[in-house]
C-alpha cells in the first residue's frame, strides 16, 4: 500500500525539491500551500505548476490573512524588504521573518494529515544557508514532531507522525544538485520576496541572492526570470 504524505509547498526552490524527494521515496504527495497575503503572491502560481508537474496527488491552498498582524516585510507594506546588494546578509533574525509562519503551516499540514490518515509531513526548511529564522532549525522540527504526537487523535491511537526536513543541513548548491537529479525544473519556481505578478524576481533581496549564489556554486545555469532593469 502506497504511503501518503502532506508536503508543504510554497512554490520556491526548496519546497519544490522537498516534493521531489518525497515522490522519490514512494509517497503519494498531498501538497499544501498557504495564501497568507504575502507580497510574493506569484509563488502560489508557481506552487500550482510545481505540484502538477511533479505529480502531486492533490494540491490545496489554505487562506489565512497574516497581514492582519503584520510584523514582517512579507506581510506589512510599511516594512521594506531589505536589498543587500553587495553587502553581507546581516546577522540576527531578519525583518522578512513571518511570525509563527512555519508553526501555522505545519499545524495546517498536521490537520490534513490526520484526515488523510497520513503519518508523514515534509517541510523544506533549511538552516545551513540562512539560519536567521528560528523556525528553520532542527530542534524546532523535532519539538513540533513531539507536540504533534501528543496532540493528535491518530498519534494517541498509535499512528505516530514523522516530520521530514530533508534539506535542513544541505547547502543551496547541494539542494540544487539533488533537485536536478530528481527532475526538478527550477525555472518554474519563485523564491523572490518581492516577485512581480508574473513571477519575475527582483534580484536584490536576500532570497534572490542566496538562490543566485547557489546556482553559481552548483555550476548550473540560473534559470530564474528577473525583472527588466
Amino acid at each position: 500500500m502506497t504511503k501518503k504524505a502532506v508536503v508543504l509547498l510554497s512554490g520556491g526552490l526548496d519546497s519544490a525539491t522537498c516534493l521531489a524527494i518525497a515522490k522519490s521515496q514512494g509517497f503519494d504527495c498531498f501538497c499544501l500551500s498557504l495564501d497568507y497575503h504575502q507580497r510574493h503572491i506569484a509563488e502560489l502560481q508557481a506552487a500550482n505548476k510545481v505540484a502538477m508537474t511533479l505529480g502531486a496527488t492533490a494540491h490545496k491552498t489554505a487562506q489565512l490573512d497574516l497581514s492582519l498582524f503584520g510584523g514582517s516585510a512579507l506581510t506589512d507594506n510599511a516594512i521594506n524588504v531589505p536589498e543587500s546588494g553587495a553587502n553581507p546578509i546581516p546577522a540576527g533574525i531578519p525583518v522578512t521573518y513571518v511570525p509563527a509562519r512555519n508553526t501555522i503551516m505545519l499545524s495546517l499540514a498536521l490537520a490534513w494529515a490526520e484526515v488523510l490518515q497520513a503519518q508523514d509531513i515534509f517541510i523544506g526548511v533549511n538552516a545551513l544557508d540562512y539560519s536567521g529564522y528560528p523556525d528553520c532549525r532542527g530542534e524546532y522540527v523535532e519539538a513540533f514532531q513531539q507536540m504533534a504526537n501528543l496532540a493528535t487523535k491518530s498519534a494517541v491511537e498509535g499512528q505516530k507522525i514523522t516530520i521530514h526536513a530533508p534539506l535542513i543541513e544541505l547547502s543551496k548548491a547541494e539542494i540544487i544538485h539533488l533537485g536536478i537529479q530528481l527532475g526538478v525544473d527550477y525555472a518554474m519556481t519563485v523564491s523572490c520576496y518581492q516577485a512581480d505578478g508574473h513571477g519575475h524576481a527582483c534580484g536584490k533581496c536576500d532570497s534572490c541572492r542566496l538562490r543566485r549564489e547557489g546556482f553559481i556554486q552548483a555550476n548550473i545555469k540560473d534559470p530564474t526570470r528577473y525583472k527588466l532593469a
